[in-house]
């Protein structure tokens, strides 16, 4: 898990300097209107939509953006329709990728994932190479000077929770759940009045990958590359990050 709260780390503080170019707005709407698409633009029924509404909040997005966003998503207003695609691939030092994206135009999109793998030193690999690696989980990040362990353990588990961390090197507590505990969890930890840094459903690695130095840097680059790709909405790897890059 303290891999994945470093990576974490290296991308939270990207999605700053991402939301200061307005960048993040662009993933935060397709997600919207996805969301919405697949789900019906009511929120208390759509948990996607939910959690989507939350971050484009917590981005700033105005709120004329996410009605539009949603309003394309249920048809109400013209918009590009997107399609969700996931692919799979590695690294330098064989690190597991897996690519979340949403586009227009799926020909383009996988011959520019495609691409950024080959220019960067990994590989694109068939679907369910690398999946089954991964599982889905709800994941909280909370600064670790919030509350003292045994009282956030109490916390979270009571909430419905499954487990907690505390990362160390970066004194950050993790929280982790299924997916359908995800709102009754971040509830509990709202109404405890804890700061949640990183509210997300993602796909955590079952094991993390301890790679080189030199290793670990093409696989960053690569990685920091996926992120930029328009089309993109999320990466996730199981690459343990050496203290040295950090």
């Amino acid at each position: 898990m303290s891999g994945h709260s470093k990576w974490s780390s290296i991308k939270h503080k990207k999605a700053i300097v991402d939301a200061k170019r307005g960048k993040i707005f662009t993933k935060l709407i397709r997600e919207l209107t996805v969301a919405a698409r697949n789900g019906g633009g009511d929120p208390s029924m759509n948990p996607r939509l939910r959690l989507a509404l939350s971050n484009a909040k917590s981005s700033n997005m105005p709120q004329d953006n996410i009605d539009r966003a949603i309003k394309k998503g249920t048809g109400e207003l013209e918009g590009v329709v997107y399609d969700e695609v996931i692919y799979e691939g590695y690294g330098a030092g064989g690190v597991a990728i897996m690519v979340e994206c949403l586009t227009d135009n799926k020909n383009r999109t996988a011959a520019e994932i495609r691409n950024i793998f080959s220019k960067r030193g990994g590989n694109m690999a068939g679907s369910g190479a690398v999946n089954w690696q991964f599982e889905k989980k709800g994941l909280f990040v909370i600064p670790g000077d919030v509350c003292e362990e045994d009282a956030l353990m109490e916390i979270v588990i009571g909430a419905g929770a499954d487990d907690l961390t505390k990362d160390n090197d970066t004194n950050k507590f993790e929280v982790t759940c299924n997916p359908q505990d995800f709102d009754l969890v971040r509830k509990g930890i709202e109404e405890a009045n804890l700061k949640i840094e990183t509210a997300v459903l993602t796909m955590l690695p079952k094991d993390l990958s301890k790679v080189e130095v030199s290793a670990a840097k093409s696989a960053m680059g690569l990685l920091e590359a996926l992120e930029e790709q328009d089309d993109v909405q999320n990466v996730y790897t199981n690459i343990d990050i050496p203290e040295e890059l950090l």
